[in-house]
């Protein structure tokens, strides 16, 4: 049975898997932020949104209490890796052109959503895309992997997607990045090491994950196909249609622009209060 936060009969589609190396992560966050508020005042159907990113590292709030955080930084970087704070959430992860993100962007304000079912509903919309492949497609923690959570998503126990919430306003964002192609070890190692070298030994209240990139892969390795971003998309858009749902193509209006430069004002200051900006 389709789970019903997925039997939507209008998704409002916002595509921004295309925009190339100079959209900032930022932006993403600010936009999830504004849909979200325009999704609860009831002034947006629930979103569809699509995005992708070019090598950036996008960091949570305790990975920026790292002891080391400066040279880790200074670290990925040096990899030609982009490096920002996230206003969700969990720990770093990586995004570059082999992994497409989704955000899934829901009303709360008639009926509460449970934080459970969230993850329910974007578990299964993932497997009802790769169904055909007939792999199981496991909801678990998968210990070794970055961002470690009990809604990773996982084929023969290795993770490939990672789940997160974010709540504003009456809207409800859930989002997931899919590593559809590349390499997830190599992801994994750039991880591994940035996390070697902001703890340098240290101990810490706080216990950050001990990553071993054996446990992670992408999609196409797991699957035994070349996907792409573009055949992805495909699947998530047929997979939409079957749910019931009629789909149409958007952007932001004029009241979600006024509305972005506020939540992109906000994103910015978080990040130059890290120490990243220093």
């Amino acid at each position: 049975m389709v789970h019903e936060l997925l039997q939507q009969a209008k998704w409002r589609i916002i595509d921004q898997s295309h925009f190339g190396p100079m959209f900032d992560a930022k932006q993403s966050f600010a936009i999830d932020d504004t849909l979200c508020t325009s999704v609860g005042k009831g002034l947006s159907d629930p979103v569809v949104r699509t995005w992708v990113h070019y090598n950036t590292v996008v960091l949570g709030i305790q990975d920026t209490k790292l002891p080391h955080l400066r040279d880790a930084v200074s670290f990925l970087k040096a990899q030609k890796y982009n490096v920002i704070v996230r206003n969700s959430g969990g720990l770093a992860v990586v995004l570059d052109d082999g992994v497409l993100n989704l955000s899934l962007i829901f009303p709360e304000t008639t009926k509460a959503i449970d934080i459970n079912q969230g993850y329910e509903a974007m578990w299964q919309l993932v497997q009802a895309m790769f169904s055909d492949y007939n792999k199981a497609i496991e909801a678990r923690e998968v210990t070794g992997s970055y961002c470690p959570g009990s809604y990773d998503l996982s084929i023969a126990g290795k993770k490939f997607a990672g789940i997160s919430q974010r709540r504003v306003r009456g809207g409800v964002a859930v989002q997931i990045y899919l590593c559809i192609n590349g390499s997830g070890s190599a992801r994994a190692e750039l991880l591994r090491r940035f996390y070697k070298i902001g703890l340098k030994g240290e101990k810490t209240k706080f216990t950050y994950p001990t990553i071993v990139p054996s446990t992670m892969a992408s999609l196409s390795e797991l699957l035994h196909e070349e996907l792409t971003i573009s055949s992805v998309l495909l699947l998530l858009f047929r997979t939409l249609q079957s749910f019931g749902g009629k789909l149409y193509s958007s952007a932001l209006n004029e009241e979600e622009l006024l509305l972005y430069e506020y939540y992109w004002e906000r994103i910015v200051n978080r990040n130059e209060k890290s120490l990243i900006a220093q």
